[in-house]
């Protein structure tokens, strides 16, 4: 344990380090003597944990207490943090002033113990005790994650529609004695964080087998955790006190969203300890139960790499829904929407937003896209709907006229008081007219196109145009710019005609090669095609293999 260098009596809790002539000087302070000297973090640490002057003398006599309590206990865990470690320090700063990450945390939790101490008797305070053991006992997991069994309990969680099968799956894997820890793979947008939601929900309806209607589910939130860990060993420091809080409790699934970010997570210069090398014996000894999720390039890419960890995982693949399931997807969640933006939404816009977005917007997956497709629209169609803002400003007048009226009663002017109420009873039927006027708004097929025209720059009377007309006139449609090849644009016709009819697997696009002599139409055959199916005849990759000869 360090004394502070200026006042020689109370514990140092800060060092400043400065390299003069090559050398570096270490002086340690205590809070209060860091203070006197104005440091100018100093400032930034009383504002980040909201500390008054008065506080920090108090909260700096506590801290002396009670590191003088623990210098005479050797069984107190206190004693491995009361001597500074000069490798902890960062010798390339000319001047460094810094707040050890546990002498943070104690800060902030002496603090709360004197806020609190404030407002609670003895009986109270003993009572706050018993529940403040219990949460202490999570401390770091609620810090750095969130509880989707609370969120699940509160209502927070959106209704998880046509994804039972995988999650059916994941409940499997996670009853299992060994190796219970899913992976999910999927592309981004399909639904793999929703997955472990939709446990969530079904937790707590208590739809899940014996072993598991007690869990916990925690999202991880991996950048929160690297965040801040400036010295060597805050990192695993934090990684640890998660997986010791997750193995104690006994009960809870960490989910991490983006698993392969672990593979790098924390690593400092040329080092091998990273998140996936602190988790490995975790999940080797079965002391903690981790759900992953990340895309199927980056499980090959990283994961897959390391066979240690990818044993340790049992793959389950979300697949992107198909065109049907995304429409009741949609449908399932669009009042959510509706009462959010005050719109109707009806079934068929619902089915025209999901068309268009899987035929339109081509480098995203369902239903994420046609989900960001209706939100849009319904932000388009609530600026639009002026009668909301008139309501706002009517209920902020019946409000100041409400507050007249009780006053009035209150002074005995009666005659006053039944003016206001003649006035309210006028205001109140305008917003009941206006609110009726608003709730009429509907979503329509016009406002989804506006939006998809924004994000892919194709035409709304394109997008709006319907395709069955268009596939049976895209002959006509063709010779318009491409003149002759008759026998050309009727096979390529067809050929687009059995695509689009469904008898051919989704994705699998149609394969053409134009064979013939220079200028007779070959890529302006190419470019037209492009046109009139999407939109645009940008909507094409153009390779001049000549340049690579």
């Amino acid at each position: 344990m360090k004394k502070c260098s200026e006042c020689k009596k109370n514990v140092a809790m800060m060092r400043t380090a400065k390299i003069e002539n090559g050398k570096t000087e270490y002086v340690d302070l205590c809070l209060e003597c860091a203070q006197k000297k104005g440091y100018p973090v100093m400032d930034e640490i009383m504002n980040q944990i909201n500390l008054s002057p008065e506080e920090m003398d108090n909260l700096s006599k506590q801290m002396n207490r009670l590191f003088d309590k623990a210098s005479h206990d050797e069984d107190n865990p206190l004693l491995n943090f009361m001597n500074f470690d000069q490798d902890m320090y960062d010798d390339d700063d000319d001047s460094d002033l810094e707040l050890d990450a546990f002498e943070e945390d104690l800060i902030e939790q002496e603090l709360d113990d004197l806020e609190e101490d404030e407002f609670y008797d003895e009986e109270d305070l003993s009572k706050r005790d018993k529940k403040k053991s219990k949460k202490s006992k999570l401390k770091t997991l609620s810090k750095f994650g969130s509880n989707l069994i609370e969120k699940a309990k509160n209502g927070e969680i959106d209704r998880i529609i046509g994804r039972n099968r995988e999650i059916d799956r994941v409940v499997q894997i996670l009853n299992r004695r060994s190796k219970n820890n899913p992976l999910l793979l999927g592309e981004p947008g399909v639904g793999k964080t929703a997955i472990a939601e939709g446990l969530a929900v079904r937790i707590v309806e208590k739809q899940v087998p014996e072993k598991l209607l007690d869990t916990e589910i925690y999202l991880l939130d991996m950048t929160a955790i690297v965040a801040g860990t400036q010295f060597r060993g805050q990192f695993e420091g934090r990684m640890k006190a998660i997986i010791t809080e997750a193995s104690n409790h006994g009960n809870i699934i960490l989910v991490i969203d983006e698993v392969h970010n672990i593979m790098g997570a924390g690593e400092v210069h040329g080092g091998v300890m990273n998140a996936a090398n602190i988790l490995k014996p975790a999940l080797a000894r079965g002391e903690v139960q981790i759900i992953g999720a990340t895309t199927l390039d980056e499980y090959r890419k990283h994961i897959e790499k390391d066979a240690a960890l990818e044993r340790r995982f049992q793959p389950v693949i979300i697949d992107e829904p198909n065109i049907e399931d995304s429409i009741e997807i949609l449908i399932g969640i669009k009042d959510y929407y509706e009462a959010f933006h005050k719109v109707k939404i009806e079934d068929e816009v619902i089915e025209a937003a999901v068309r268009m977005s899987e035929r339109y917007i081509t480098d995203r997956f369902l239903p994420d896209k046609a989900i960001d497709v209706i939100d849009e629209a319904g932000s388009r169609a609530n600026l639009k709907n002026h009668g909301l803002v008139e309501v706002r400003a009517l209920e902020d007048e019946l409000q100041k006229n409400e507050a007249l009226r009780a006053e009035a009663t209150a002074d005995g002017d009666y005659e006053k008081a039944a003016e206001l109420r003649v006035n309210t009873l006028k205001i109140e039927e305008k917003i009941e007219k206006l609110e009726k006027a608003s709730s009429q708004v509907h979503l329509t097929v016009e406002d989804i196109a506006y939006v998809i025209e924004a994000w892919t720059k194709i035409p709304v009377q394109r997008i709006t145009e319907e395709e069955a007309e268009k596939l049976i006139e895209l002959e006509n449609r063709l010779h318009r710019r491409v003149i002759g090849q008759i026998s050309a644009v009727e096979a390529i016709s067809k050929a687009v005609r059995r695509n689009r009819s469904g008898f051919r697997k989704k994705r699998k696009p149609s394969s053409f090669i134009f064979v013939g002599p220079t200028g007779v139409g070959k890529t302006e055959l190419a470019k037209t095609l492009a046109e009139e199916l999407f939109g645009t005849e940008d909507a094409i990759i153009r390779v001049d293999m000549s340049e690579y000869m």
